[in-house]
């Protein structure tokens, strides 16, 4: 059935109800002298209403698409290839056995304990996954080091670099105060147990983390410690409004394993989100050294941002030669 068809026949339909329900009101009326009629049901009214919506909506929503036939319209090749890449809520469908086990469980009493279950759905793009009536199990770790993390054993990179390949916060301070555009909030990419939220909480300044657990409990400690967990994967749109965040952080989880069309779309919804004059921040992005000079720095450069920090090392723990980048750039005002 075509676009302009359907449309038809949904407004047939509610011109229908509608003409239904003012004759069950007339109906209700009696000759003169009788007594008054009773008052429309509220739930009537409020089908009335939104039927009238429905129409309204419907007919603008055929005028502006009337002179384009569906057939006619082709689809947008950044969808075929996004959808492709990175499935949208409706990769769902894709993977019955996994969401009807996922969906299966005792309607309100607690929810099972499926957490590597669920972030196996959200990987293959069945995300936001589907509501449940369950209530969540208390967690009965109380302490981060019941979670088996002691942060005196973090890195002290953010503070105090031990190479050109480390940016500690008071340097990206300076960077920024540098060029008058000031660090308040922060998106941090792969963020782990949330080490950089920590270490920028003393200077005033709030990081949102993303993070999967795969198999540990990143988001638990990243609460734990006060912080904020976001639970998405690297090919979901950031959960951000455009030109609200200061500076995105990509950690080492952003490297050359991401597909490079997979990547670019990341790279542009880390612009999407960042204010004008906010800051890129890739930290240890690791390659093969070819790639970095046919690939990625290419790609970096399309956005146009002013690089402040760029700089390059070897990955020592790496059997093929990879070389590590890490780089500060702004956005400019667009």
């Amino acid at each position: 059935m075509g676009f302009g068809m359907g449309l038809n026949l949904v407004l047939l339909l509610a011109m229908v109800a509608t003409n239904i329900l003012a004759l069950y009101h007339l109906s209700s009326f009696q000759q003169l002298g009788s007594p008054p009629p009773p008052p429309v049901p509220d739930h009537l009214v409020h089908q009335l209403s939104t039927i009238r919506a429905t129409i309204n909506h419907l007919t603008l929503l055929r005028s502006t698409s009337a002179n384009i036939p569906s057939h006619n319209r082709p689809v947008p090749p950044d969808l075929l290839l996004y959808s492709r890449l990175s499935p949208v809520a409706s990769a769902c469908r894709h993977h019955p056995d996994l969401l009807h086990r996922y969906m299966n469980y005792t309607p309100f009493a607690l929810c099972p304990s499926d957490a590597t279950l669920s972030e196996t759905l959200i990987l293959m793009g069945c995300h936001p996954l589907p509501r449940r009536r369950c209530f969540s199990p208390s967690p009965s770790c109380k302490s981060l080091s019941c979670l088996g993390f002691d942060p005196k054993s973090e890195p002290s990179n953010f503070l105090s670099p031990k190479s050109s390949l480390d940016l500690s916060i008071p340097q990206l301070f300076q960077l920024a105060s540098n060029v008058s555009s000031p660090v308040r909030l922060a998106l941090d990419v792969g963020a782990g147990t949330g080490t950089l939220a920590a270490k920028m909480k003393p200077f005033n300044v709030t990081v949102a983390s993303t993070t999967m657990n795969v198999g540990k409990k990143y988001n638990e400690v990243i609460a734990m410690r006060g912080l904020l967990p976001l639970h998405v994967p690297l090919q979901q749109r950031f959960p951000m409004f455009d030109g609200v965040v200061d500076l995105v952080r990509c950690s080492h989880a952003v490297n050359r394993w991401i597909p490079t069309s997979s990547l670019e779309f990341l790279l542009y919804d880390v612009d999407r989100v960042l204010r004008g004059g906010g800051f890129l921040w890739l930290d240890h992005f690791f390659c093969k050294p070819a790639d970095l000079e046919k690939v990625y720095t290419p790609m970096f450069g399309k956005l146009g941002y002013k690089v402040l920090k760029w700089a390059t090392g070897n990955k020592t723990d790496s059997k093929v030669g990879e070389v590590y980048l890490t780089a500060l750039m702004q956005k400019p005002m667009k």
